[in-house]
């Protein structure tokens, strides 16, 4: 079953247990899947690739709102931003580890054969596209210049 349809089945399922969260955050969801769809390119199908990119792209917002709402003192805000991040997370893959990041990045720059700063861009974009949905882009970019720099 693709994401987006697990996302409709889910969608249903919520809407039958009244569980106005988790719908919330689903149909946010199943909004970005559709806008996705309508993107050039994509031919009014989404691949689960670019389902669990717009994904993330929900969960990261979702992350940084809550942060700001609580720099700025509005707690019930931020507690809403983290109930439907968290409801993202679950149908996220699982996160790779600090070792296993570590390790790949290590075996990338070892295949490419990169030398310093000058070649972060193309072990980036390797690692990128390894670790899609399992890791940050700045946790990665981070490792990638610990390790050349």
């Amino acid at each position: 079953m693709s994401l987006s349809d697990q996302i409709n089945t889910d969608i249903k399922e919520a809407m039958k247990a009244k569980d106005k969260d988790r719908l919330n955050a689903l149909r946010a969801v199943k909004s970005a899947l559709l806008l996705a769809a309508t993107e050039k390119g994509n031919e009014g199908g989404v691949s689960d690739d670019v389902a669990m990119k717009a994904l993330q792209k929900l969960l990261k917002q979702r992350q940084d709102s809550a942060q700001l709402y609580t720099e700025q003192g509005r707690a019930d805000l931020a507690d809403e931003e983290l109930v439907q991040a968290k409801i993202l997370q679950e149908y996220m893959p699982e996160a790779a580890s600090d070792e296993e990041l570590e390790a790949e990045i290590k075996r990338i720059v070892a295949d490419t054969g990169a030398q310093g700063m000058r070649d972060m861009g193309k072990v980036m974009g390797i690692a990128s596209k390894k670790f899609a949905g399992r890791a940050d882009g700045k946790a990665i970019a981070d490792k990638v210049k610990s390790l050349l720099g």
